[in-house]
């Protein structure tokens, strides 16, 4: 998607007619001559940068639609485990929503409860999770998937995961850990990119073409690792292999050192509505034990957990 391919112009000439003089006009004699040209490169178009979180919520001129609260969430959604205390400057760089506006959101926060403050530094304060909490307490997956995701995990000694879609990345929304195998906490409200992780791709491949061009429209594939595959068109085909076998495997795609395997999870209709995976190092687990010993078991359990969709 970004391949361009330049032209190879070395030893090119072409003959090129230079303006007669009086002398060769009125029939003196003449040479002909050639000279080099190079051709002109078309210009290369500048990239559009990606819209900032305020410039997606300023795009939306529904008159419906609540623009304070719009932003009150990106604010809450900018803390992280990197930084989880931040100042209003901050917030408003990593935003793009003014500081006056950050802070009037703050300033609601803290009185609702859902925020604090230490000086110049605000943090999110435990009463926040209820907001989470109301999505996991009421949908029929997550609430019944946790057995299902320990008997994986002992089974096979890794940890695994249930996850959804959701815009364009995967929310992780259940999870049974054994060990902490990449350098980022993971947990139930986790987000990764879809496209390079088992996760992700599973669910990928189970959307129509207008909805992964529409994927691949608005989504930067950046490379997280050297081994991260960021061409459209490989992505697309591997999503095509990741279709017809009925599983996706990514290794080191999104850490070093880390090796994942996934299924689809489908509702009543067949359609994709989660995806189950499990992750382990590459230098313990090889590609062949995840296919041989790790897939059945997960197949099973995506299997358990459809009739909770049904």
């Amino acid at each position: 998607m970004q391949n361009i391919s330049p032209l190879d112009t070395e030893n090119h000439t072409t003959p090129f007619p230079l303006e007669l003089s009086n002398s060769e006009q009125q029939g003196a004699p003449s040479t002909t001559t050639q000279t080099t040209v190079a051709p002109i490169a078309p210009p290369i178009p500048p990239s559009t940068p990606p819209l900032t979180i305020a410039q997606e919520i300023d795009a939306l001129t529904d008159p419906s639609f609540m623009t304070s609260m719009a932003r009150g969430l990106a604010v809450v959604k900018a803390f992280s485990d990197q930084r989880r205390a931040m100042t209003i400057a901050q917030l408003s760089h990593k935003t793009g929503i003014p500081r006056a506006a950050v802070r009037r959101c703050l300033y609601t926060l803290k009185k609702l409860g859902y925020a604090g403050s230490d000086a110049n530094n605000f943090f999110l304060k435990p009463k926040i999770l209820a907001l989470g909490y109301s999505y996991l307490s009421s949908t029929p997956l997550t609430v019944s998937a946790q057995p299902c995701l320990n008997h994986v995990s002992t089974t096979v000694g890794e940890s695994c995961s249930l996850a959804v879609l959701e815009q364009g990345g995967v929310l992780y929304i259940s999870r049974s850990q054994t060990t902490r195998i990449v350098s980022i906490a993971l947990n139930a409200g986790s987000r990764l990119p879809a496209y390079c992780t088992s996760l992700g791709r599973v669910m990928l491949a189970s959307l129509s073409k207008s909805e992964l061009d529409n994927y691949f429209a608005r989504v930067p594939l950046l490379p997280l690792t050297d081994r991260t595959v960021v061409s459209e068109d490989r992505l697309r085909e591997i999503l095509a292999e990741t279709a017809a076998q009925g599983y996706a495997i990514v290794e080191e795609e999104l850490e070093i050192g880390l090796r994942s395997i996934a299924v689809p999870v489908r509702g009543a209709s067949g359609a994709v509505a989660a995806a189950l995976n499990i992750g382990a190092q590459s230098a313990r687990v090889s590609r062949e034990q995840m296919e041989n010993e790790f897939l059945p078991v997960l197949l099973n359990g995506a299997s358990e957990l459809s009739v909770l969709l049904a």
